[in-house]
This record gives structure tokens, C-alpha cells and sequence, in this order.
């Protein structure tokens, strides 16, 4: 079927929730694990959460073309995916979920093209993102702000996803994920 769904927010608008949620309902889909030059944040597992890798492991797979795309989100941390990931689940006869940054999104939905469906998920607010963000306890405040600061730079490019599902009430976004989502693998 080699199809592609991916899912793209900024940080704190709930898309993570939503993916593991469909993860549990379409035994189909599987999760791509991104690689990542940063370190494990609380109980995040490597080769499960995502491949950690140095910043020279990470410029030794850009040098060799491993990925099939990649980014610096923020300076010294870089976000990529592994062509291996992917023929390994298409090669299971698998569709593809991408939980990723938006700019990784937009870039995914170019290579990809018709086999991608591409949602960005909305924070209902700026303030509420910044509540949620907080609420995680998993960053500095620093971190929260440099977080934040960029989801207005991500909010603005929402028109550049297929579809765009507000999360304010987390089983509505859920449900508008899966009408999407059946639409595009043909359940609907």
C-alpha cells in the first residue's frame, strides 16, 4: 500500500497523545521512530521513542545520505528520518506514522506526495500550550519558552498540511483524526 500519515504540532498541542491513540486502533499502522541528536528526555527508550545518536553519529548518517529528510530544530539538536525506517514498515506491508516537527511535516508531505496525508495538529491557544507544556514537567523553563516563542512561527504554517484538527477536547480531535484518516486509506 506504501502510504504515509503524518502528524505534525507544535510541542505541547497534544499530537503525540493522538498517535498512540490510533496507533491502538488501525493494527496497520506503524510508528516511525525519528532519529535524534539530543539526549533522552525522563522515560524515552532508544530504538522505541527514537534512535539516539551523537552529533557526529548524526552528521555521519547525513554524509552517507541515510536520511530521508532531516533538520536542525534548534541549534546543536537535529531531527531526521531514517530511509531504513521506512522500507522497514513498508516492507511489513505497514502504512507509515510520522510524529514529527512541523517543518519535517511539510517536508515529508513534498517527498512523499499523493501516498501522504499530512493533519497539524491545533492548540485550541498559544496559552494553553504554554499550560500543557508546563503541566508535561519534563523541561527547564527555558526551554518551555523557546518552545513556545516558535509555535506562532509553526501556527502559521498550518495551510501547508492537508488537513488542520484543533485539539481542545482531545475524543473530538480523535474522532476528526479518524474521519480523516479512513478517508484517505479507503474505510470511509
Amino acid at each position: 500500500m506504501e502510504k504515509v500519515i503524518i502528524f505534525s504540532a507544535p510541542s505541547g498541542s497534544g499530537k503525540t497523545t493522538i498517535v498512540h491513540e490510533l496507533l491502538t486502533r488501525y493494527p496497520q499502522f506503524e510508528f516511525s521512530i525519528s532519529a535524534t541528536s539530543r539526549a533522552p528526555r525522563g522515560e524515552e527508550r532508544d530504538g522505541a521513542d527514537y534512535y539516539f545518536l551523537s552529533q557526529e553519529e548524526f552528521a555521519e548518517k547525513v554524509a552517507t545520505d541515510s536520511f530521508v529528510e532531516w533538520e536542525e530544530v534548534y541549534a546543536g539538536t537535529c531531527y531526521g528520518t531514517l530511509k531504513s525506517e521506512v522500507e522497514r514498515i513498508w516492507g511489513k506491508g505497514n502504512i507509515i506514522i510520522f510524529d514529527v516537527d512541523v517543518m519535517g511535516g511539510i517536508n515529508l508531505k513534498k517527498i512523499f506526495g499523493e501516498k501522504a496525508c499530512s493533519i497539524f495538529i491545533m492548540p485550541p491557544s498559544v496559552e494553553e500550550l504554554q499550560r500543557r507544556l508546563v503541566g508535561r514537567g519534563t523541561d527547564a523553563p527555558e526551554v518551555i519558552a523557546k518552545r513556545v516563542a516558535k509555535a506562532g512561527f509553526e501556527i502559521e504554517k498550518a495551510d501547508e498540511f492537508d488537513h488542520v484538527v484543533v485539539n481542545d477536547v482531545l475524543a473530538e480531535a480523535i474522532a476528526t483524526t479518524e474521519q480523516i484518516i479512513d478517508t484517505f486509506i479507503g474505510r470511509a
